[in-house]
């Protein structure tokens, strides 16, 4: 199921939040995305509506498997996309801003054959 671009950011926040281990709650999400908080309720609300996000009675919110999977997707494509442009010269604002846009529209195809293609160039400089 292919969901939209700003859930998959909003997905992919979450998880970078949940790193840090402490409850990730809307008004870090908000403040994480430069959002405001409205948008971030009606977000999450459709997030839960479809099975991403689960928001306890306290309001932390966690990602269900599925909103999981996507959103380390989506952190995947992000990190191996910027670090390459940054490898190939590419400023480090210029690569995040870039990556950002790109993990969105890549095919899984494209984005595999990258990625073999970093992985055996990384091999071979050993």
């Amino acid at each position: 199921m292919r969901i939209h671009e700003s859930a998959e950011n909003y997905l992919e926040a979450i998880l970078m939040l949940g790193q840090s281990e402490k409850p990730v709650r809307a008004i870090d999400i908000a403040s994480e995305l430069d959002y405001t908080k409205a948008s971030v309720s009606v977000a999450m609300k459709n997030l839960r509506t479809s099975g991403h996000i689960v928001v306890g009675g306290d309001g932390h919110i966690t990602l269900t498997e599925i909103g999981r999977k996507i959103a380390q997707s989506m952190y995947d494509r992000h990190t191996l996309i910027s670090e390459w442009l940054i490898s190939l010269g590419v400023s480090k604002e210029i690569a995040l801003h870039d990556a950002c846009k790109v993990e969105h529209v890549i095919s899984e195809e494209s984005f595999a054959a990258i990625r073999r293609h970093i992985e055996e160039f990384a091999v071979g400089t050993l």
